[in-house]
């Protein structure tokens, strides 16, 4: 046992330092107040790491959108909270753990590995003639490009000639401009739902890469190439520039309609136009998608298709498959008169084919839009509108044997790729086609297309429109917010459903806020239709009158799989609408957070008696801090170790209950002028959380153990042979007391009773916002099955007093904060009750049943002396 001496030693770290043996009780006090406040800095901190741990790990198999800000953040936060733990620690036991922050040294460079965002490397060459290309090269000129090479030179389909400006020429760009720095700064924090600050956000980054100096040799590299293409066309020349990221026109994200494209661009402007498309990897709609679809800046570089201008006399989208239902055997068609920008852009009513998919010469359906206008080539440059004759404007705008084309150019391209196609065609003036673009076409799964077959359900609610397509299937309710510009988006609410007259791209941006969608034209081809199959969202589009009949504010259910809207909520429906699957699985983002957790998150040190519970042992932050919270509480009563420590701090509450309480003084806690060694009697507590919490325990007398069966029995003998943490011998030797460690407003009760360990900690004074209560309930005897049910059956008990409720194997985790202090007495006297009435409970949970029994029985004693809320 330490001499008076040598506990000063360690108590105030100077091992040289030279202390008089006698020393006031006051100062032992003051010295354990010490430790006491570094261990609830601890206990907050504690708390703090698992709710982020809590958090990542939600957002990792929920549905909910994040990005890397949302990591790293977070991140963060736990690395200065488990710096603060490991100080907390090292304060209480003086410095006895000194390996723990070389351990901590050793797992927090490999998280900050995980979020470094990883550079594509890119090939050398700037430019590529499109003759060079083929499907291998997509991390060099982006699938979009890599696909239409392929076409161009393997399948042997007619693709015009071009170039690519490759992933290497925007990395040149970018470090010539000293631009990545800055585009980083501003973009980290952005986040979806707030369309003001992506606005914002938006315009600055695109004005500063397209106010940038273009590198001479690109520019250079851009115009040879452009010259060689003109040289062997024979004549001047003008280009079509798109679009092609890497990440962009793969089979789990489209980024359809997201970036720009420049038709119709002259020699002059080549430079500006390439240096718009870059700028549009900041749009709106594309930094939305890119965030909801969880992409890293960094994993989109890019590059940009040129081919020579296809003067369209129609054109158009076709899919190879039905994208809302994979067991519909056809080939859908829309196509217009002009160029084929205005089915993609809804902007104009496209005719509709659908062609049997095993002979490509039968239309199965044939719907002729009156197309009035059409979008042409201008004279000089760039795309206008123009008139259709009155006599054309009724007329399809292919012909059938045309439509036989395309469905075995559909076939034929399926076959080649290994799965559906969304195709973008064009037929030139001499009536031949040319292939525009070839991409994997995201079909819809039979659970989500299940819903079609079943059985229409009755609706008594007014109908407000029928018909329209089905761009995205599925069923969703709530009010209705009409957009026309820019200002719209910016007030569009959360939860509403998107009516638009036009389906344009840059709505796009509200899908991860709307729940469904409705618009006046378009087809199942377009954009914005392509991106709600993505997002999940009901969309039904073509209607011809959404925008006429339907007002902001009304509450109606869009019924995209039967084309119907209604007046009202249509709850026989939306009890079968099938819920939103997560947008993040699998992407960039997503992978990087499960790559971090598992540097945080697992738990590899759950048995305190182990070997291996040492600061060596430790692997995650986890494990350091479960490590850190079983130390702190054996070192906080090290003192015990000390002659004075019992007589003049621990003191015995003299009580007529059964077990061993003890009170621990931090100051105020207890009447003033009582001296040392004097018993404490519960007359002599002033800890209002105390005296709170001893009303929840006695309130009711504990009648004893409840009483068991032979599965119960053999339950509790099972688990206690392999718990080694019951073996009497191997206890922590704080386990035997009941230890409150109390102040006026504050009250700590470290608790075992049996296999059952607890800690209740409450707070309360004059600001609420620091007002609060911590539970933390673990263990039992009985096997992991009724153990598992005992703790939901307090969760269950907890959250209907208001208390948040995480549990985690058979240890469960509750808080209450944020409240006034008359809010959180009667919270604290039930879980009193708790503390002494859920003992031994587990060895009687052998069914759900027993669960709702006993979970009745304690809200019928907790009546007594708590108001049930209802």
């Amino acid at each position: 046992m330490f001499g008076l001496k040598q506990f000063f030693k360690k108590l105030l770290k100077d091992d040289t330092q030279k202390v008089e043996q006698k020393t006031s009780v006051e100062t032992i006090r003051n010295a354990f107040s010490n430790r006491y406040l570094n261990f609830k800095t601890l206990l907050s901190a504690n708390h703090e790491v698992l709710e982020l741990i809590t958090d990542m790990e939600d957002a990792f198999s929920g549905s909910r959108t994040f990005g890397m800000s949302f990591i790293r953040a977070n991140c963060t936060a736990i690395s200065i909270h488990i710096y603060k733990i490991i100080n907390c620690l090292n304060e209480i036991s003086k410095n006895k753990y000194k390996e723990l922050p070389k351990v901590l040294e050793g797992i927090l460079p490999e998280i900050d590995r995980e979020l470094q965002q990883k550079k594509l490397e890119a090939g050398q060459e700037l430019v590529f003639p499109l003759e060079r290309v083929d499907k291998t090269m997509a991390d060099n000129v982006g699938a979009k490009m890599a696909n239409l090479g392929e076409v161009k030179n393997n399948v042997g389909l007619p693709v015009s000639d071009g170039f690519v400006i490759t992933a290497a020429a925007y990395e040149c760009f970018m470090e010539y401009g000293d631009l990545r720095d800055e585009i980083n700064r501003k973009i980290q924090f952005l986040e979806p739902a707030n369309i003001a600050r992506l606005h914002e956000t938006s315009s600055e980054i695109q004005n500063l890469i397209i106010t940038a100096p273009c590198p001479r040799e690109l520019e250079d590299a851009i115009i040879k190439a452009y010259t060689d293409l003109m040289k062997k066309a024979g004549h001047d020349l003008h280009v079509s520039m798109r679009s092609s990221a890497l990440g962009e026109d793969t089979m789990d994200a489209s980024f359809a309609g997201q970036y720009r494209s420049v038709l119709n661009v002259s020699k002059e402007d080549l430079i500006f136009s390439y240096k718009e498309i870059l700028a549009s990897k900041y749009s709106v709609p594309a930094v939305s998608y890119r965030l909801n679809k969880g992409f890293r800046d960094a994993d989109i570089i890019m590059c940009v298709g040129c081919m020579s201008m296809v003067n369209a006399g129609a054109g158009g989208v076709m899919y190879s498959a039905d994208p809302g239902n994979i067991r519909h055997e056809c080939i859908i068609i829309n196509a217009v008169w002009g160029l084929g920008k205005s089915v993609v852009d809804g902007s104009m009513a496209p005719d509709l084919f659908v062609l049997s998919k095993e002979d490509p010469k039968i239309i199965l359906k044939k719907e002729i839009s009156v197309k009035r206008q059409q979008l042409v080539s201008g004279i000089s440059e760039g795309i206008c509108l123009a008139d259709v004759s009155k006599g054309q404007a009724n007329n399809p705008a292919i012909t059938d044997e045309q439509t036989t084309l395309l469905g075995e150019v559909a076939l034929r391209l399926e076959k080649h790729f290994g799965a559906p196609q969304d195709i973008e065609w064009a037929f030139k003036p001499d009536g031949s086609v040319s292939i525009l673009q070839s991409r994997p076409l995201m079909v819809l799964g039979k659970e989500l297309t299940a819903i079609t077959d079943i059985p229409k359900s009755k609706v008594d609610l007014p109908v407000i429109l029928t018909g329209g397509v089905t761009a995205s299937p599925g069923v969703a309710s709530g009010p209705a917010f009409v957009v026309a510009t820019t200002v719209d988006m910016l007030r569009f609410p959360s939860g509403a459903v998107l009516v638009t007259k036009n389906p344009l791209p840059q709505w796009a941006a509200l899908l991860n806020n709307a729940i469904g969608v409705i618009t006046d034209k378009g087809g199942i081809t377009g954009h914005l239709a392509a991106v709600a199959r993505e997002f999940n969202v009901p969309a039904l589009v073509g209607t011809s009158i959404a925008t006429k009949h339907i007002h902001n504010g009304d509450i109606i259910t869009v019924d995209a799989t039967g084309g119907t809207v209604y007046a009202g909520r249509a709850e026989s429906l939306l009890e079968k609408a099938v819920e939103k699957t997560s947008l993040m699985k699998g992407s960039p983002v997503h992978k990087t957070l499960g790559n971090v957790l598992k540097y945080i998150a697992p738990l590899n040190l759950t048995d305190p008696d182990a070997s291996n519970f040492t600061p060596e042992g430790c692997r995650t932050i986890h494990d350091i801090i479960r490590f850190a919270h079983e130390i702190s509480l054996r070192e906080l009563f090290a003192f015990k170790k000390d002659a004075s420590f019992p007589d003049h701090l621990a003191r015995r509450l003299v009580i007529d209950v059964p077990m061993q309480w003890w009170i621990v003084d931090l100051g105020g806690g207890c009447k003033e002028g009582m001296k040392e060694g004097d018993a404490i009697r519960l007359e002599d507590i002033t800890s209002d959380p105390m005296l709170t919490l001893w009303k929840g325990i006695t309130a009711v007398p504990w009648q004893g153990p409840p009483p068991i069966d032979t599965k119960g029995f053999f339950s509790v003998m099972y688990g206690a042979t392999m718990d080694k943490s019951l073996v009497p011998g191997m206890r922590s030797r704080y386990a035997d007391r009941n230890y409150f460690m109390i102040s006026k407003n504050f009250c700590h009760l470290s608790s075992r009773f049996g296999f059952h360990f607890s800690t209740v900690e409450a707070f309360w004074g004059d600001k609420v916002a620091e007002n609060y209560i911590c539970f933390n309930f673990s263990g039992g005897a009985a096997d992991d099955v009724r153990r598992a049910r005992r703790t939901e059956l307090i969760k269950l008990i907890l959250e209907k007093f208001d208390f948040w409720v995480k549990i985690k194997s058979d240890t469960l985790f509750a808080r209450l904060e944020r409240q006034k202090a008359s809010f959180l007495k009667e919270r604290l006297k039930v879980l009193g009750h708790l503390v002494m009435h859920t003992r031994q409970l587990d060895m009687v949970m052998s069914n759900s049943g027993r669960v709702n029994k006993h979970v009745e029985k304690i809200l019928k004693d907790l009546s007594l002396f708590v108001t049930i809320p209802e």
